[in-house]
């Protein structure tokens, strides 16, 4: 072996020690840039520092280079002089022999060169990337099993005087015709894998029967659990088998929202079955009129993604497949305007209608926010059972009676089997430091009664009964004032004994309950708007006029 080349191989693989001792992640381009130094040997190479090799080229000179300067006797004597030179490596420098130190280096070689080979074979059985799959598709993918189709039935009685004389003569020999009934349909997405479904209110309003039909074809029949109007959310649950589970949506955070950003909406347009349409988020803040009155909603989630017919209830996601809003309602005027009730109304709702007020009259008293594990409580009322225990805004829920809750509706559940007949021991997190609260169920009509209506306004009122509206010749629904405490607000707004308060800021009122939860939220000296209707003595007859009283709280 000539000196040339003797010493170009040794300084190739002082390179090529050094990228061992080091640990560096190596390649075919990396081993060739350690090997500059053969280029200059004659006889050994013919390839130049930046040409493009096979890794099996590269490892096979390597290989060879090795077994050459093992053989070769001046190797040794080579070796030792070098590394009495001021720029010695660590292969020179250290006492093993150069011999036992080609030998670790061949094995080290033979190595790279088998993980090559694996690496080579796994990307040839690996298949090409799809460019279709876009992360569009990826979501579409990830929330289209919790997107149902929702199809109700609704009983329609219909007054036939001729039915009505048949029925009159001979019943109970008369059959009666089946009743007319409507069909509709619309959308709705799982919430959680027990099978409850989240869709709009005017989707299942009235309706007698509610069946879901799932991505896969199948189809249940479902229990309507709680809704409300004023957020035009419904809750539904699958009548599905004992333990069976079903695949649930997300919820994105509160506030996630990019103005641009793309936007997927799935549905059942036309009730032709499972479809999606892609959009951008076009704004943030929308509050659309409906009969001259602003909905309850206040913030209202815009796109130009296609929300046709059928869309009501289905979600709107983002691309993370993360549910941003419900699909509500279109613009007939413009064409690519939808709107969405947004995530954070959809949460607040979620946690009102299904709560141990909502559901059971069990006052609780703190508001738990879906879809955050571990919960987050949102809000929580002062003098409330939560209140009083110390529970606040911003605490972790961990545990419940030494049970981690492993949803929202878990949570609840929980609470609603251990009703007001016992305290529940809540383990929560608040920043760093962990807690045990003790709280206790109350009867909501303990608190929010007729006495807090009158302690907040001076006046006594009495729910309506049917009895007493026949008597009063009223075809309505409200609470009976039945006095006014004098000096009090509701005298000085002339509230009179015998007026009928049936809404209170525009929202109908039937309970006494729920008069005295919408006063409670309000504070000392905020003005409150009551639709009364007022009696008025025209000689024999009794006249009823409708009216408005504003008065102050104290």
């Amino acid at each position: 072996m000539q000196k040339r080349q003797r010493t170009a191989a040794l300084q190739a693989l002082r390179d090529l020690w050094s990228v061992r001792r080091s640990e560096r992640s190596w390649s075919a381009a990396v081993l060739c840039r350690s090997c500059t130094e053969l280029s200059r040997a004659e006889g050994i190479y013919t390839y130049t520092a930046t040409e493009q090799l096979e890794p099996a080229q590269l490892f096979g000179h390597l290989f060879r280079l090795i077994n050459m300067l093992a053989q070769d006797p001046d190797s040794e004597m080579e070796c030792s002089r070098r590394s009495k030179e001021a720029e010695m490596m660590p292969f020179f420098a250290e006492s093993a022999s150069l011999h036992r130190r080609l030998r670790g280096l061949k094995f080290f070689v033979l190595g790279c060169a088998m993980c090559v080979a694996c690496s080579r074979s796994d990307a040839v059985t690996q298949p090409e990337m799809d460019v279709r799959r876009d992360a569009a598709v990826e979501a579409v993918q990830k929330v289209m099993p919790a997107v149902v189709n929702v199809a109700t039935e609704t009983v329609i009685e219909v007054r036939d005087p001729i039915e009505q004389l048949f029925r009159d003569f001979f019943d109970p020999y008369y059959r009666r015709r089946p009743p007319n009934t409507q069909h509709s349909l619309g959308s709705g997405v799982i919430i959680d894998e027990e099978g409850y479904v989240l869709t709009n209110f005017h989707v299942v309003n009235r309706a007698n029967r509610v069946w879901v039909k799932l991505y896969d074809g199948r189809e249940y029949e479902c229990d309507k659990i709680s809704e409300t109007s004023l957020s035009d959310v419904a809750l539904l649950k699958i009548r599905g088998k004992k333990d069976e589970k079903f695949s649930a949506v997300k919820f994105a955070q509160d506030d996630d929202l990019l103005l641009g950003e793309t936007v997927l909406a799935l549905g059942n347009p036309f009730g032709l079955g499972g479809s999606v349409s892609r959009g951008i988020l076009s704004s943030k803040s929308r509050r659309p009129p409906i009969e001259s009155e602003p909905l309850d909603v206040m913030d209202w989630l815009q796109t130009d993604a296609a929300i046709n017919p059928g869309n009501s209830g289905g979600p709107l996601v983002n691309l993370r497949g993360e549910l941003i809003g419900v699909n509500v309602a279109i613009y007939r005027e413009g064409q690519g305007i939808g709107f969405a009730i947004p995530i954070k109304r959809i949460a607040s709702a979620v946690s009102e209608i299904y709560s141990p007020e909502g559901l059971d009259s069990l006052w609780f008293g703190a508001r738990v926010r879906p879809g955050t594990s571990p919960l987050q409580v949102m809000s929580v009322q002062l003098e409330s059972p939560a209140g009083r225990a110390g529970l606040k805004a911003g605490d972790r829920i961990l545990k419940v009676n030494d049970q981690s809750p492993r949803s929202f509706m878990d949570f609840v559940s929980e609470l609603r089997a251990i009703k007001d007949t016992q305290d529940l021991a809540f383990l929560i997190q608040r920043s760093d430091e962990k807690k045990t609260l003790q709280v206790r169920l109350t009867p909501e009509k303990s608190f929010f009664n007729a006495e807090l209506i009158r302690k907040k306004t001076g006046a006594t009122v009495q729910e309506l009964t049917p009895e007493l509206a026949q008597g009063l010749g009223l075809n309505v629904q409200g609470l009976l004032v039945a006095g006014v405490d004098r000096g009090s607000p509701a005298a000085e707004a002339d509230l009179q004994r015998g007026m009928l308060i049936f809404s209170i800021d525009g929202q109908n009122v039937e309970k006494i309950i729920s008069a005295a939860k919408r006063l409670y939220g309000k504070s000392k000296g905020d003005k409150v708007q009551l639709e009364v209707i007022m009696p008025r003595q025209r000689g024999r007859f009794v006249q009823y006029l409708q009216g408005r009283v504003e008065l102050t709280l104290k």
